[in-house]
């Protein structure tokens, strides 16, 4: 505890002195240490004669000892209430700042869990998105070779044009039907066709053969 100046409070030691109150009363009033109240009433004069502990003497400044007593019981029992109070308060708020500790803990650990549960997720969909990358470049190298595999008569969409001349009419396919092998199977350098007409579409279909070599 930190010293003061207990000048300024000589008239009131003095008036608690001589109501026979106790150093420890005094220095909890005034919140000093029982040591400094001591030395403060030497320095003072304020020790009765025979006084060695800082309590009054029975009898000195015409008190009764009888209320002596009881003024000083009295005291003990006011600070040790105010001392229990005071305890009282520093554990509730010790208690209450534990609590809020274990609340922002409890918070840092769900968001920690959390972040790793998205973390997870992420991976999960990236290893997804890779596996569905890995599908699609293997379809294309199929596809780059050929079609190998195909079931007989599997087509594949090729860009074309209808051209209206003047001299007729004719359709020009994409030049990477020559890689087809359906085309290369089946329609290389065979030129008789069938062509029918509908709303929406122009079906071409071979002709000058079976069916059966259809």
């Amino acid at each position: 505890m930190a010293r003061r100046s207990l000048r300024p409070h000589l008239n009131q030691i003095r008036g608690w002195v001589r109501q026979g109150r106790t150093d420890a009363w005094i220095a909890h009033q005034l919140e000093v240490t029982v040591q400094q109240i001591e030395a403060f009433k030497r320095e003072n004069d304020l020790v009765p004669d025979g006084d060695t502990d800082g309590a009054p003497v029975p009898g000195a400044g015409g008190g009764d000892f009888d209320d002596e007593i009881d003024l000083r019981a009295e005291d003990d029992a006011l600070i040790a209430a105010e001392l229990e109070a005071a305890e009282a308060a520093r554990a509730e708020e010790e208690a209450r700042r534990a609590a809020e500790e274990a609340e922002a803990a409890e918070a840092a650990e769900a968001a920690e869990a959390a972040e790793a549960a998205d973390a997870d997720e992420d991976e999960a969909d990236d290893d997804q998105d890779e596996d569905e990358d890995e599908d699609a470049a293997r379809k294309r190298r199929r596809g780059r070779r050929g079609g190998r595999g195909r079931r007989k008569g599997a087509a594949r969409e090729l860009e074309g044009t209808f051209d209206h001349g003047e001299e007729g009419y004719g359709l020009w396919l994409d030049p990477a039907v020559e890689d087809n092998p359906v085309y290369a199977e089946h329609w290389a350098g065979h030129r008789p066709v069938s062509v029918t007409i509908e709303e929406n579409q122009i079906v071409i279909r071979r002709a000058g053969e079976d069916d059966d070599d259809d």
